[in-house]
């Protein structure tokens, strides 16, 4: 008998988890146990556990009440933003897998499976909306969508703005991407599409395959990417080497015309040295999808920019991209099994 536990939350559900689960090309029979994290919490307060979890990781929430007794005999462990702790982990001797249906791995105490070698995979269920959202944002900074529209809304009528010196089209624009991922290669994607020039910086991807997947990209070291581009996007994920790695350093070498666009985590940019550059306007201008503290407060000095466009951490909410997640999650795993790799491995 295989075993698989999955634990569902307030945005995945179970059931979803155990169909999904049901669907894995793996030995039979297998026995789906379901557990529910935080499921009956209303929207707001279950984005309050998502908040602390992706803080301060898995230790810092509850796990289900008994589930330490089925991960005795599990195989594998499915889950959504649910914690993976080590309790867990150290309870499930038998444990070949763990898969998660997100791209960030913050629920998950990673080093005790490394410690374990136990492979942990991961999906990026709204990868396809974080990209579109990115371009959105370039599209609203550069040519002053979101700033028209506020000064409108407040009776105003704006016809200049303090880009109009080098305000052009995305086309004439080089956009350069700081980390280059699965998001990221979609954000790419659709620059090669619009005809845009892409740089990158990445340090630990194989160019040579990114090539092979017909991606069109010149990779540069990331101190000549922050002094060439017009527009550079965010797409790494926070580690003790990428918090706060967009500092004042960095930020000064942008050109005085260049934007600053951010849809990956707050953490990775000094918070101090990023409001500084645009109070000084050191840089044209900047959009993020996310801050260092959601809800943001009413006294956060971000909100007295006037060249800064903030949107709600909305960037991958669709109707469809997260509650369908489990099936992606089946499809990268029967893929790893038959393969024996994926790009969405994270292992010792």
């Amino acid at each position: 008998m295989t075993k698989v536990v999955v634990v569902g939350d307030g945005l995945v559900s179970a059931e979803t988890l155990a169909e999904a689960a049901l669907e894995l090309n793996i030995e039979e029979p297998v026995e789906v146990t379901k557990y529910h994290w935080y499921a009956d919490l209303n929207k707001e307060q279950f984005q309050e556990k998502i908040k602390l979890i992706e803080q301060k990781g898995p230790e810092s929430v509850e796990i289900p009440a008994g589930i330490l007794d089925d991960m005795k005999e599990a195989d594998y462990l499915l889950v959504h933003i649910a914690p993976v702790s080590k309790a867990m982990i150290e309870a499930a001797p038998r444990l070949k897998l763990v898969g998660t249906c997100r791209g960030g791995i913050e629920h998950v105490a990673v080093e005790e499976l490394k410690k374990r070698q136990i492979p942990l995979i991961h999906v990026i269920r709204n990868a396809e909306p974080v990209a579109d959202f990115t371009l959105g944002l370039f599209y609203a900074l550069t040519r002053n969508i979101a700033f028209s529209y506020q000064q409108v809304k407040e009776a105003k009528w704006p016809k200049k703005f303090p880009n109009d010196p080098y305000k052009t089209t995305l086309a004439n624009l080089k956009v350069g991407l700081v980390g280059l991922g699965y998001i990221g290669k979609l954000v790419v994607k659709r620059l090669n599409s619009l005809g845009v020039e892409v740089i990158a910086y990445d340090p630990f991807v194989n160019q040579e395959k990114i090539r092979e997947e017909g991606l069109k990209i010149t990779f540069v070291e990331l101190e000549e990417l922050f002094k060439t581009a017009d527009i550079v996007s965010l797409h790494v994920r926070v580690t003790p080497d990428t918090k706060n790695m967009i500092n004042a350093d960095l930020l000064s070498m942008m050109k005085p015309s260049a934007y600053l666009v951010n849809t990956a985590r707050p953490d990775i940019v000094n918070k101090a040295d990023f409001v500084e550059a645009l109070q000084m306007n050191m840089i044209a201008g900047a959009a993020t999808d996310v801050v260092w503290e959601e809800p943001i407060r009413a006294d956060d000095p971000l909100l007295d920019l006037d060249n800064l466009i903030i949107t709600s951490h909305i960037a991958g909410d669709t109707i469809d991209a997260i509650p369908r997640s489990p099936y992606l999650l089946r499809d990268v795993l029967n893929d790893y099994f038959e393969r024996g790799r994926s790009d969405m491995l994270i292992r010792a």
